[in-house]
């Protein structure tokens, strides 16, 4: 779906998803750091295809299940009782991810929202 927006030519949409894409790569903060925190963030927010894009990132960049949950504890503290469902999600979306990583390989990570 992305590319058919992309393919609009739009050029504010087309700036938006490149200052996006930026903002997740290596600096002063690694990209593992930075997906982990989009996650934090779309957990707090509640967006679920949000969530489910970040685990699957996170998973990619090689985070941790110790990472995962601290960051998920971090999200539950800012984001209140009402992220619990988000993060039950969450947990599922990772044992999913893992599960296709053990199955499949890497290139099971693929897919994308």
């Amino acid at each position: 779906m992305n590319e058919r927006i992309l393919r609009s030519g739009n050029l504010q949409i087309q700036r938006f998803f490149n200052l996006d894409a930026r903002a997740y790569e290596a600096g002063a903060l690694s990209s593992k750091v930075k997906e982990l925190l989009g996650l934090v963030a779309s957990l707090v927010l509640r967006c679920e295809d949000c969530v489910t894009y970040h685990v699957l990132r996170c998973v990619e960049e090689k985070v941790t299940d110790e990472e995962f949950f601290e960051a998920f504890n971090v999200a539950l503290v800012e984001g209140g009782s009402i992220t619990i469902p988000h993060l039950r999600r969450a947990v599922k979306r990772l044992e999913e991810a893992r599960g296709l990583r053990k199955r499949k390989g890497a290139n099971a990570l693929s897919m994308r929202i």
